[in-house]
């Protein structure tokens, strides 16, 4: 193994090499999901958290039915965000608890989700309201509503911004006292809190403890402004992770010693955080073995059997993702293996597009077709935001750590 090795724990190489083994000599591609590690950080989160804080996942972040399994006894419920999402959480956590949210939801979802008896259903417009209101007459019940709001203030920025901007998501902060005095008027809804997810990837843990405390702050101006109890708080999610390989992630202890003050503060009220890309990250991992290994216009290509139609994620972030190589020293042919030492290279997908980029002008210290890439900090983002079927190439294998 070669340049940041300390990426990438020895038992993730030996699965990789095990795997590409046992392909008889057959190009590796794989993601390889650590559980025992999952289950161990979603632990020690969830144990961390005052008492009036619950943890929940984000499916959208990595929806593998193993994932969902090994999070299911370890957190407190499941952030969802559409009908699909829904069947795969009931499928491996009949009982768990679910927050459904997100804009565009279809009437079928909507009465989908309130026959799953989720614990709450987002609201995102006054017209949602009126919309799951009707759905929760026609079912002969009360929907258990989160406000979904779009504050005018940005305490706290990531890479996608969710809040305190011109967005699809949420009402507008300034709309909030036609939207409760509406849900006032919808006999089938029963407002149960607020939901403020405002960003995704945010690495500053300090700005996301101030933007919980402004959060806490609205709560409980619109509940005594409009006279209507909020007991629930759903902050979201947006913890960060840092893929430049320097490991800046997210002070999750500095952050949690700031919510423990701010939970304190707010005894009567439950507060939720829906970790994805924090929890879910650093537990999985990409491996692709390298097919070709070329010199153009004077840069060196390594060219992998994969790609960015499985792991879309550094070339949608236009970033460069750390990788590690895994040396496989069995060549099974009779002409020279091509090789690079001590240079830079560019790591690319086996796609007919110059997009289809992983990494850019990396150093190595030695690298052969044949060789393994292991990408780190693979398990949110990749598979679920890739574009599979484009050129109809195979996908990846999927490796589980148990």
């Amino acid at each position: 193994m070669h340049a940041r090795h300390e990426l990438v724990p020895p038992k993730i190489v030996t699965a990789v090499c095990h795997a590409r083994a046992a392909r008889g000599g057959g190009p590796l591609c794989a993601y390889v999901y650590d559980l025992a590690a999952l289950a161990a950080r979603a632990e020690a989160m969830a144990a961390s958290l005052p008492g009036n804080v619950q943890l929940y996942y984000a499916v959208k972040a990595n929806a593998h039915p193993a994932v969902l399994k090994t999070l299911a006894p370890v957190t407190h419920g499941f952030d969802i965000a559409s009908g699909g999402e829904l069947a795969k959480v009931r499928a491996v956590a009949p009982t768990a608890r679910l927050s459904f949210g997100g804009p565009g939801k279809t009437d079928e979802e909507i009465e989908t989700a309130l026959r799953a008896c989720v614990t709450f259903i987002n609201a995102e417009s006054i017209h949602d309201l009126s919309r799951i209101d009707h759905a929760a007459a026609c079912a002969a019940g009360r929907a258990p509503v989160l406000l979904r709001v779009n504050p005018r203030w940005r305490p706290v920025t990531g890479s996608h911004q969710m809040t305190g901007a011109p967005t699809q998501f949420g009402i507008d902060e300034q709309q909030l006292g036609a939207a409760i005095a509406h849900a006032r008027r919808c006999h089938h809804v029963a407002i149960q809190g607020l939901h403020l997810h405002a960003v995704s990837n945010n690495p500053d843990a300090a700005a996301h403890v101030e933007f919980t405390v402004h959060c806490l702050q609205l709560a409980r101006r619109v509940a005594r402004h409009f006279d209507v109890p909020l007991p629930v708080v759903d902050l979201g999610g947006g913890l960060g992770i840092d893929y430049s390989g320097g490991g800046a992630h997210f002070d999750w202890d500095l952050f949690t010693g700031g919510l423990r003050e701010a939970a304190a503060a707010h005894p009567d009220t439950t507060l939720i955080l829906e970790p994805g890309r924090f929890l879910i990250a650093p537990c999985g991992y990409y491996a692709a073995e390298i097919l070709d290994l070329k010199h153009n216009h004077g840069a060196a290509f390594a060219v992998l059997r994969g790609g960015s139609h499985h792991f879309r994620l550094p070339a949608s972030m236009r970033w460069n993702h750390p990788f590690v190589v895994v040396d496989i020293d069995d060549w099974p042919y009779p002409f020279p293996r091509p090789e690079i030492r001590d240079s830079e290279i560019t790591v690319v997908g086996e796609l007919c597009t110059t997009s289809d980029v992983l990494a850019r002008v990396t150093p190595v210290k030695r690298v052969r077709a044949g060789d393994v890439l292991v990408f780190p900090l693979a398990g949110a983002y990749g598979w679920e935001i890739s574009h599979r079927d484009f050129l109809s190439h195979p996908y990846p294998d999927t490796i589980l750590l148990r």
